[in-house]
């Protein structure tokens, strides 16, 4: 039986806080232990609460490594996927720097975005979730901007972006979201058939656009314009 041996920050807490943070410590090594070793991405996944980003009667799932409902047909991202996507991007385009989240949902991966030192933009398509992140978002003192629109056509006004990180999954990659991509600049971003898609990563390159894959995952939709109608 594993005795529990409490951080001096396990002291401030109340008893159930404490027991969160042991669970995100546990969920921690484990996404060490399958291979996500940026340590900048896990010291996020350690400060960000998960179980803020879900209904309270579904906490006790919060730090499991899998997706969760949230309602209106999404999810709150797998711990591990969410760590597999920044890593990519934190690689690629190390903070400070202004990055587009597309898809806010429940905001866990806005979130950690921002507890990294980025200045965070994210946009949603569902009102309702929109409302509920804004709200989170301010409760726990966050500097994330936020705006209710179709995640496939970006944030014109904003542009350009030294990152944009997709989290749902598209037929291919948005002309919109290349065109908003700064100098150097990356998209991280699924792209395949509904049922499964490859993590691409494009970088803008002077004139051109590299592109890299990598491993498959299963999002929902990104529905839009340039996504699924």
């Amino acid at each position: 039986m594993a005795v529990y041996h409490p951080f001096p920050g396990d002291l401030l807490m109340d008893a159930s806080d404490r027991v969160m943070a042991v669970k995100r410590r546990e969920m921690v090594q484990s996404l060490r232990q399958k291979g996500m070793v940026n340590e900048r991405v896990l010291d996020a996944m350690q400060k960000v609460e998960r179980h803020r980003f879900i209904d309270r009667e579904s906490s006790v799932h919060a730090y499991e490594d899998s997706a969760y409902p949230i309602g209106y047909g999404q999810t709150i991202s797998q711990p591990y996927t969410v760590a597999y996507m920044t890593t990519l991007l934190l690689e690629r385009c190390p903070p400070p720097g202004k990055i587009l989240d597309i898809g806010t949902g429940s905001g866990y991966q806005a979130a950690i975005l921002e507890a990294l030192g980025y200045r965070v933009y994210s946009i949603e398509r569902i009102q309702e979730l929109h409302d509920r992140a804004v709200g989170l978002f301010k409760s726990l003192g966050l500097a994330i901007s936020c705006r209710v629109g179709d995640g496939s056509l970006g944030w014109e006004e904003e542009a350009p972006f030294d990152g944009i990180i997709v989290t749902a999954a598209a037929p291919y990659c948005p002309e919109h979201l290349l065109e908003q991509l700064g100098d150097s600049g990356c998209l991280v971003i699924p792209v395949g058939e509904q049922a499964m898609q490859q993590m691409t990563v494009y970088r803008h390159v002077g004139e051109r656009f590299e592109k890299e894959l990598f491993h498959h995952f299963a999002f929902v939709p990104l529905i839009g314009q340039e996504g699924w109608n």
